[in-house]
């Protein structure tokens, strides 16, 4: 059922915990399953660059692995480069989800976004430009939203 990254990054979660002086915090949750992640991030003023990750999961193994797989796909990226991931390449870079779990992928990918978001609201930008949840499937239930990016 699932993939051995996906039970390694359940099993051995890396970046577990909180950052103490994060400068971008982002809390998401599906009231449909329960799963909630809080992601935690520094972030390099200057080079917009994510120095650490540490994240809080509370739910099930996939949700835990998406969380895991995500901070170790975000740490060291730029902001422009964090947002430019999926809860699809979360879900291939774990070599697959059951599609029951695919909401667990949402979920990071969201939780990546409410974090870079909440950075540029802490520095007094409103952060329009950032996509929320697409619709893309049934279990997050914001499909009656408008997203659009601007650039």
């Amino acid at each position: 059922m699932y993939s051995e990254k996906v039970m390694d990054h359940f099993s051995n979660p890396r970046n577990v915990g909180e950052i103490e002086t994060a400068n971008a915090i982002g809390e998401v949750g599906n009231p449909k399953c329960g799963d909630i992640m809080k992601i935690y991030m520094q972030i390099d003023d200057e080079t917009k660059t994510i120095t650490d990750v540490k994240f809080k999961t509370f739910g099930c193994g996939a949700a835990v692995a998406t969380s895991s797989m995500a901070t170790e796909m975000v740490k060291g990226k730029t902001i422009d480069e964090a947002l430019k991931i999926t809860n699809l390449a979360v879900a291939e870079a774990l070599d697959g989800l059951p599609p029951v779990k695919m909401h667990c992928s949402n979920l990071a990918q969201e939780a990546i976004h409410s974090a870079i978001a909440d950075y540029y609201k802490r520095k007094g930008i409103e952060p329009d430009f950032i996509q929320k949840c697409d619709g893309c499937c049934s279990s997050c239930h914001n499909h009656d939203h408008e997203h659009e990016i601007e650039e």
